[in-house]
């Protein structure tokens, strides 16, 4: 299964024939977030959004299932600028997914040995093999993007890029993968508005890096560099599509709903379970407990300490 069967890759070839429009205006434009009068976004309703997930996830069950059974291969890549949504997203996406099948790809920055290597290589020892679906939180799309504005890779490497990614992306869809491109788009606002919370939440000031708060003077730079990248990566046989992601709860909606709408995934009969009676004991004895090491019993002493307030 290598190379994918004959169903599968007729079944990509049909679904990027059939590119949906989720999200989009009528001149093929992303729908900007609703916002009310005073310029605020508008965020989505939370149980109604908490509703069309829940609905969306189990979609996504089924989509799991069926790349199982159909031993189909894909990949789907997030990207976008800074505090753009992406992390989120992707952990909607895999929160009810098996692991086994769907995996979360996050690379680090090259050692220093990858950096003698061909640039796509070391992104090729994460692609799926059959039955199996891989989530790029950030991609091969780092040169076009970070490296590029700050200085990462020489003119040559940026340009070898644009030339060589298109034709990478080409050989994958012919090999079978289904390939699905994302862009996150985030307003200058509201991204600096999420810098600020995450400055002020010792919970998630982890996420910010020195290079994420250069982004502010630079978003021009990246802006620059995201047009010349979609000039040359925005294929037909791996388009990209925009998700705009003022509100993070509209475009969780949009990107899986979309996705889903690329894949012609169906629902797969599964063998049916049921539990088997437990056999009568044979007389076992379980060890004394005083015999093994347990950990503190943390929680009846929270529960204590509750009780005596």
């Amino acid at each position: 299964m290598a190379g994918g069967s004959a169903k599968t890759k007729k079944a990509a070839k049909s679904a990027m024939d059939g590119r949906a429009a989720d999200g989009r205006t009528a001149d093929g434009r992303a729908r900007a977030a609703p916002r009310d009068k005073a310029g605020k976004v508008q965020r989505m309703p939370k149980k109604l959004y908490e509703t069309e997930l829940f609905r969306l996830q189990a979609e996504l069950v089924k989509l799991q299932e069926w790349v199982r059974a159909e031993q189909a291969r894909i990949v789907v890549i997030f990207e976008g600028r800074d505090a753009a949504g992406k992390g989120s997203t992707i952990k909607r996406v895999a929160q009810y997914l098996n692991p086994r099948v769907a995996r979360i790809v996050a690379l680090p920055a090259p050692t220093e040995r990858e950096q003698t290597e061909w640039y796509f290589q070391r992104y090729i020892e994460h692609l799926p093999a059959a039955g199996q679906i891989v989530l790029f939180d950030r991609s091969w799309y780092n040169r076009a993007g970070v490296e590029r504005v700050m200085g990462f890779c020489s003119k040559e490497e940026y340009f070898r890029f644009l030339h060589q990614c298109p034709i990478f992306e080409r050989l994958l869809v012919e090999e079978g993968i289904l390939l699905r491109k994302y862009w996150f788009s985030v307003s200058d606002d509201e991204q600096e508005n999420r810098f600020r919370s995450r400055l002020q939440d010792p919970m998630r000031r982890w996420k910010l890096s020195p290079m994420d708060l250069e982004s502010v003077t630079r978003w021009e730079d990246y802006s620059r560099a995201k047009d010349e990248m979609f000039v040359h990566t925005d294929i037909p046989e791996a388009p990209w599509n925009v998700i705009e992601s003022d509100d993070k709860r509209r475009a969780r909606i949009n990107m899986i709903a979309h996705l889903l709408s690329t894949v012609p995934y169906h629902d797969v009969q599964r063998m049916p379970l049921s539990l088997p009676p437990r056999p009568p004991a044979q007389g076992y004895q379980r060890a004394p407990k005083d015999m093994q090491s347990y950990v503190p019993d943390h929680a009846a002493e929270l529960e204590r300490q509750h009780q005596a307030k």
